[in-house]
């Protein structure tokens, strides 16, 4: 689609969806925000879909809010300038967090600002080793937008994450792993195709427990442990009726390799 400002492509069950600024950076102004969450949301829905890869072309992943035209709104329409924050970044980390199926960033040079949320909203992350990574806010007068505030404090820790976004100096993906932001570290030529491996990879695994998965570790950090222990039981009974598993454990029982079809 010429003019597109994300684009999306279907490789198999693998659905990547690309930003598409790479002139900017990939910043997200109103029409890729708009387009990325159009994009979230058909590939959520779709059945045949079971991994998602979202990347910036260009070289970037993404820069963040489009400050051109931010500054546009704050000289316009000062009244309105952030109400983009409630509804355009707040659903689309929702349907990365969300989404009944696994999405892993391709993280490779620029990831700052509302990019990183981005980044630490999908569940794997790949970075390409020259990547430069930021919170940014401060750095503008802001503060954290797009679950940062709570997606870095889970991965880093509280002390960590103050010093991150109060002094919002860029840190490296190596820096990232030791400080427990998860993911895999390679160099910037073999980012698209370590990534495009790891959505594969897990497009053939076991759709539904990914998707129980998730919403189990989303919500324990609002539960007491019995709490926990019963949702855990209710989403292994959910688990236990599907095809995948009575299919994984007769593979086990026979020697096989489970052949997972998501259902």
């Amino acid at each position: 689609m010429s003019g597109a400002c994300v684009l999306v492509e279907r490789d198999g069950a693998v659905a990547a969806v690309t930003l598409n600024r790479p002139e900017r950076r990939n910043a997200l102004d109103a029409k890729t925000k708009l387009e990325l969450r159009h994009a979230l949301e058909e590939v959520a829905a779709d059945a045949s879909v079971r991994a998602v890869l979202l990347s910036g072309a260009g070289g970037a992943f993404c820069a963040g809010q489009d400050l051109a035209e931010h500054a546009a709104a704050l000289r316009d329409d000062p009244g309105h300038a952030f109400d983009t924050v409630e509804q355009d970044y707040a659903p689309i980390v929702r349907l990365l967090a969300t989404m009944a199926k696994p999405v892993v960033a391709a993280v490779g040079g620029t990831c700052v600002g509302a990019g990183l949320a981005l980044a630490l909203a999908c569940d794997l992350r790949v970075f390409a080793d020259d990547a430069v990574l930021g919170t940014a806010f401060c750095s503008i007068g802001l503060t954290c937008d797009s679950g940062l505030s709570a997606t870095l404090t889970r991965a880093v820790g509280e002390a960590r994450a103050r010093e991150l976004v109060l002094l919002a100096e860029t840190f490296t993906p190596r820096q990232a792993l030791a400080w427990g932001i998860a993911g895999r570290v390679v160099p910037p030529g073999e980012l698209a195709t370590a990534a495009r491996e790891l959505a594969g990879r897990l497009a053939a695994g076991p759709t539904a427990a990914y998707a129980e998965s998730k919403r189990l570790i989303a919500d324990a950090w609002g539960r007491d442990l019995g709490a926990t222990l019963a949702a855990e039981a209710v989403a292994q009974a959910r688990l236990g009726r599907t095809a995948d598993h009575a299919a994984a454990v007769e593979a086990f029982l026979n020697k096989r390799k489970p052949a997972f079809e998501g259902r």
